[in-house]
């Protein structure tokens, strides 16, 4: 069998995989795609979304969460893990809905100082402007058993910002979620991917338990928790080393 593409588009041949070590699937936006979107690979149709995961239920891929992950030893072969970049309204409107029915416990890393605004830093480099989810639908989400993380203050690429604001996006993200909110926030997913040995090192001392990376793959027992892996979930693409170029902005 070859090895399965880097992104997931469907089940097929990532079951065996899958069943090897602890998979994580990170969406963007769900919904109709607007005209003129730079990245069209952020985006999936809502039932698209839902088969998807009607596939990974009826296939016996039962819905795991990063409080799971953090455990040790790692749930590997036993689940699967969905997580959520950036907390964009139309994933609260056209994703909700199905995680409910289909059984599954999401989580969505939430940039903590745009809650119910856009996505500046996407807008800022030419994409299409998208609402955010608002406070109230945030805690809806949280009523209906699904999860909250940290993306950051603002979503800045770490690794490229001075150490005391790097440190301040990351313990600050995590304060006001968990005022705001009154949960508690041991979740954190590196904006863009971007990450170095130094912001690791403020993720661990801020106390949070697991951290994404975009890095691609599967995860095993040997898996850093701060350097999780995660397959992009996306429709199948003819272009997919473009699409990855533009995202991670070289």
């Amino acid at each position: 069998m070859a090895y399965p593409p880097s992104y997931y588009s469907s089940l097929g041949s990532f079951k065996k995989l899958f069943r090897l070590g602890l998979p994580i699937l990170t969406y963007h936006k769900l919904g109709p795609r607007p005209e003129k979107v730079r990245i069209r690979g952020l985006y999936m149709g809502e039932s698209y979304f839902k088969r998807q995961l009607r596939a990974l239920r009826e296939n016996q891929f039962p819905s795991l969460t990063l409080d799971d992950v953090a455990r040790d030893p790692l749930p590997t072969g036993s689940g699967i893990v969905i997580t959520f970049d950036d907390a964009y309204e139309n994933v609260f409107r056209y994703g909700l809905p199905h995680l409910i029915n289909e059984n599954f416990s999401a989580i969505q890393f939430v940039v903590a100082d745009a809650i119910g605004k856009t996505n500046e830093w996407d807008v800022s480099e030419g994409e299409a402007e998208e609402r955010l989810m608002d406070e109230g639908q945030i805690r809806e989400w949280l009523q209906e058993g699904q999860m909250i993380g940290s993306h950051t203050l603002t979503h800045p690429r770490l690794s490229k910002i001075d150490a005391a604001r790097a440190r301040e996006e990351i313990y600050a993200s995590k304060a006001k979620l968990e005022d705001k909110f009154g949960v508690a926030v041991d979740h954190f997913c590196y904006p863009y991917g971007d990450w170095s040995p130094a912001v690791v090192d403020h993720v661990r001392s801020a106390g949070y338990k697991t951290a994404c990376t975009v890095m691609s793959g599967i995860n095993l027992t040997e898996t850093p928790k701060l350097a999780l892996r995660r397959f992009t979930a996306r429709y199948p693409s003819r272009n997919l080393k473009a699409w990855w170029r533009r995202f991670r902005g070289v």
